[in-house]
C-alpha cells in the first residue's frame, strides 16, 4: 500500500486528493480558493465532514503548506512521509510529451519554457511542485498533462491555416486541454457501454467555466477544440472561444489598446459574462434568463450553438457515433443546457432522450432511450483519480 497525493492546480486554485493505492480510496480531499486575493478559503474533507476556513493564500505555496499542515493536524496522516509520491497536473505539455513523465530537471525546463503558451497556469504547476519539493525533498513527482490525450490528432486536425514556418518555427498548432478529463469519461464511457473502448466512436465534451469538446475514435483523440492555448475553441465563461481574428485588430484600433489589454478582453471580458453582463457563471446566467432577461437568454441560446456546431462537425469527422458524453461542472449539472443541446442534435443524429431523467440528472447517468442511435451519458470526470493512477503506473508503486 502506498499513499499517492493528487494536485490540480489552477491560476489560483489547488484542488487535491489523497489516495491509498493500489485500492484507489480517497483518504482526503479538498481545495485551497481565492490565492492571490486579499482572503482565501481553504477546505478539507475529513471522514464526513468538510471544514472550511478563511485565511489568507498570498500564493501557491502558502496554499501547499497549509494542505500539508492540515493532513497532519487532522490526523490523515501521522507524518507527511508517509505520502510517497506526488501526482500533478500540467494544462500545456507542447509537443514535448504525448504522456505523463516522472520530473527531472529536463522535464521541469520544457514546462517552464512553455509558460508563455499557459501564463496563467504553467508557472502555478510549478510552483505547487517546488513546494513540494522543498517541504517533501524525498518524495518523488510525475507531471501529468492535460495536452498528452491530444498528441494523437492528425496535422488535419492540430495545424492551423496559416505560413506552415509558423508551426515549423515557433510551434504554433492547436494542442487542445482537459486531456485528462476527456480520456477519463471516454474510459468510464465504454466501460458503461460494455464494449472495447478499442472499437467505439465517442465525443466528449468537458462544459465547465473553460470547456472543450474531443472526438475520440477507438479511443484515441482525433480532434478537440481548444486551440493553441484554452482560449480557442466554443464560447466559455469569461473566454471567445473562436472569432474572427479581423474583430482583434479592428477592435484593437477602435479601443486603442495593446495586445496585453485584448489579451484581457478575450480572457476575461468575452463568453458568458461579455454577452450577458450579468456573470461568466452559467448558473447567474440561468436565473436571470429564467426572470426574463433578453441578454442571458441570448447568452444561453449562443452557448448551445457554439456546441452544437462542434458536436456535428466532428460527428461527419468520426463517421459515426457511439456515444456522447457530458461532463465537467456545467456539463453535469446545467440540465437545461444539456437538454438544448440534444435538442437541437435530436434530428441530425437520430437521438432519443429521456428528458424527465436529464431534468434531475446530476451524477453519472444515462440519459438516452434503448432506441436511440447514439447512447448519451452524463459522467462526473475525476481528473485526479487519472493523476493518481498515471503516478503509479510509472513509479512502479
Amino acid at each position: 500500500m502506498s499513499k499517492v497525493i493528487a494536485i490540480n492546480s489552477g491560476s489560483s486554485s489547488l484542488k487535491f486528493q489523497l489516495f491509498q493505492m493500489p485500492e484507489e480510496k480517497v483518504l482526503t480531499s479538498g481545495n485551497a480558493e481565492r490565492i492571490g486575493l486579499e482572503m482565501g478559503i481553504f477546505t478539507i474533507k475529513v471522514g464526513d465532514e468538510k471544514i472550511s476556513r478563511e485565511l489568507p493564500l498570498p500564493d501557491h505555496k502558502t496554499a501547499v503548506n497549509t494542505l500539508l499542515d492540515a493532513l497532519v493536524h487532522y490526523g490523515i496522516v501521522k507524518d507527511l512521509k508517509e505520502i510517497e509520491a506526488a501526482g500533478h497536473r500540467i494544462v500545456q505539455g507542447g509537443a514535448y510529451f504525448d504522456q505523463s513523465v516522472e520530473v527531472d530537471e529536463d522535464v521541469v525546463a520544457k514546462v517552464d519554457e512553455l509558460c508563455e503558451l499557459a501564463p496563467l497556469h504553467n508557472p502555478a504547476h510549478l510552483v505547487c511542485y517546488r513546494a513540494f519539493r522543498e517541504i517533501l525533498p524525498e518524495i518523488r513527482h510525475v507531471f501529468v498533462f492535460d495536452t498528452a490525450f491530444h498528441q494523437t490528432m492528425g496535422p488535419e486536425s492540430y495545424l492551423f491555416p496559416v505560413p506552415f514556418e509558423w508551426y515549423k518555427d515557433y510551434k504554433i498548432r492547436r494542442y487542445g486541454a482537459h486531456g485528462t478529463s476527456h480520456q477519463y469519461v471516454a474510459k468510464r464511457a465504454a466501460e458503461l457501454m460494455g464494449k472495447d473502448i478499442a472499437d467505439i466512436n465517442l465525443i466528449t465534451c468537458h462544459l465547465g467555466n473553460g470547456a472543450s469538446i474531443s472526438a475520440v475514435k477507438g479511443g484515441k483523440c482525433i480532434n478537440t477544440s481548444m486551440g493553441l492555448t484554452p482560449l480557442g475553441g466554443i464560447m466559455m465563461g469569461s473566454r471567445s472561444g473562436d472569432i474572427d481574428p479581423t474583430v482583434v485588430f479592428y477592435m484593437m484600433k477602435k479601443l486603442n489598446c495593446t495586445p496585453d489589454e485584448m489579451d484581457v478582453y478575450l480572457n476575461k471580458k468575452s463568453g458568458m459574462l461579455g454577452v450577458s453582463g450579468i456573470s461568466s457563471d452559467a448558473r447567474d446566467v440561468a436565473e436571470a434568463a429564467k426572470n426574463g432577461n433578453k441578454r442571458a437568454v441570448i447568452t444561453q441560446e449562443l452557448y448551445v450553438n457554439r456546441v452544437i456546431n462542434v458536436v456535428g462537425g466532428y460527428a461527419m469527422q468520426l463517421g459515426h457515433v457511439d456515444g456522447i458524453v457530458f461532463t465537467a461542472g456545467l456539463g453535469e449539472n446545467d440540465t437545461y443546457i444539456r437538454q438544448e443541446i440534444l435538442k437541437h442534435l435530436e434530428e441530425g443524429m437520430s437521438l432519443k432522450i429521456d428528458y424527465d431523467l436529464n431534468a434531475v440528472t446530476r451524477r453519472e447517468e444515462k440519459i438516452s432511450l434503448p432506441e436511440s442511435k447514439v447512447e448519451v451519458y452524463v459522467i462526473p470526470t475525476n481528473e485526479e483519480l487519472m493523476i493518481v493512477r498515471d503516478t503509479v503506473r510509472i513509479l512502479g508503486l
